[in-house]
């Protein structure tokens, strides 16, 4: 309250330093908000939202990200049987051409909606039929 008080008083009349001085606060910090409200009215009083950093990976990344995800890696192509941070990280330094830490992709995977989930090992040579007999 006490900056619209020093405003007014401002716009009343009397100089900034005695403005300043009967809302308490400093004649700088009135010229600050005295700018701001010359420049874009009431609104420049408050304070607005910062921007933020923008994210690393691009919207359409993000969704050829999700889709390798859910095919899943080729082995001999990709290297390894399950995706990992660290196996999504090269996969994304060599698609994309962006190098990022295996702690970052588990955060993208986060916002993303994605949860970590460890793939159950299965033999390549397994017999169904072998395995249920064996189970009875």
């Amino acid at each position: 309250m006490g900056l619209f008080y020093a405003i007014a008083n401002a716009l009343d009349g009397l100089s900034r330093a005695e403005a300043a001085r009967l809302a308490g606060m400093e004649r700088q910090a009135l010229r600050d908000a005295v700018v701001r409200y010359n420049a874009e009215g009431v609104d420049g009083l408050f304070d607005q939202p910062k921007g933020h950093r923008p994210e690393w990976l691009t919207e359409a990344e993000q969704a050829t990200l999700a889709a390798a995800i859910f095919k899943g890696p080729d082995p001999p192509v990709d290297g390894v049987c399950t995706w990992t941070c660290e196996a999504l990280a090269i996969w994304i330094s060599e698609k994309f051409g962006k190098s990022i830490y295996p702690d970052s992709v588990g955060r993208i995977l986060r916002r993303t909606g994605m949860s970590r989930q460890k793939a159950r090992p299965v033999h390549p040579k397994a017999n169904p039929k072998a395995q249920e007999r064996f189970q009875k």
